[in-house]
């Protein structure tokens, strides 16, 4: 579909994946916040690594891909921008979130199918002062391994969370949204250029 002059596609789509399986999850809240903002022409849909299953070889050659991690896959591959939305935990990547995406990269031979040259953006949301600065970074040899196309003309890490949710668990701090909005505004013209180079 050629570029429209905002310089991304009507109907770009989006996957945001959280890392967090808590109900009140601060980077859940992240995630909806994004559903909200994202500009004009742009679907951002939204999955669960829930019921994604500890990676064991051994099951991987008896029965296969789990099912969740198949379907979940396919998400990925529909998408035109995936949006890692992490926590941190001890400083690193949380452990829930490495055991999908470790799934999602078998077999070795469908990496490519599933994360290559794939847009990636990366956020998160922390209770501390640091964001989620050091699982950010983290994330980094992660992505060029699978043969992403992290996008670095931006970061967002929101910290001290806790004083910017409301009572029911929405973010809902001006400032912040802002931010959040000027950030996927420049993610989606980030894929929209990606597009742009391969036609």
């Amino acid at each position: 579909m050629p570029l429209t002059g905002g310089g991304y596609r009507p109907m770009i789509s989006l996957l945001g994946i959280s890392g967090s399986l808590r109900k009140a999850s601060f980077n859940e809240a992240l995630l909806r916040a994004a559903v909200k903002s994202v500009p004009h022409g742009v679907r951002l849909e939204t999955a669960s690594i829930r019921g994604v299953p500890l990676y064991d070889a051994d099951v991987e050659a008896t029965t296969g891909i789990p099912e969740v991690v198949a379907a979940l896959k396919e998400r990925i591959v529909s998408c035109d921008g995936l949006l890692l939305v992490t926590p941190e935990y001890n400083n690193s990547i949380p452990g829930v979130f490495k055991n999908a995406i470790d799934w999602l990269s078998r077999p070795n031979s469908d990496v490519k199918r599933v994360f290559g040259d794939r847009p990636v953006a990366v956020i998160g949301a922390s209770p501390g002062g640091f964001g989620t600065t050091l699982s950010q970074v983290a994330w980094l040899p992660v992505l060029r391994y699978l043969g992403t196309r992290p996008w670095f003309g931006g970061r967002l890490m929101v910290s001290r969370v806790a004083n910017l949710v409301d009572g029911a668990g929405e973010l809902n701090d001006s400032p912040t949204l802002q931010r959040l909005q000027e950030y996927l505004k420049g993610f989606v013209a980030f894929i929209g250029e990606s597009v742009r180079l391969k036609q």
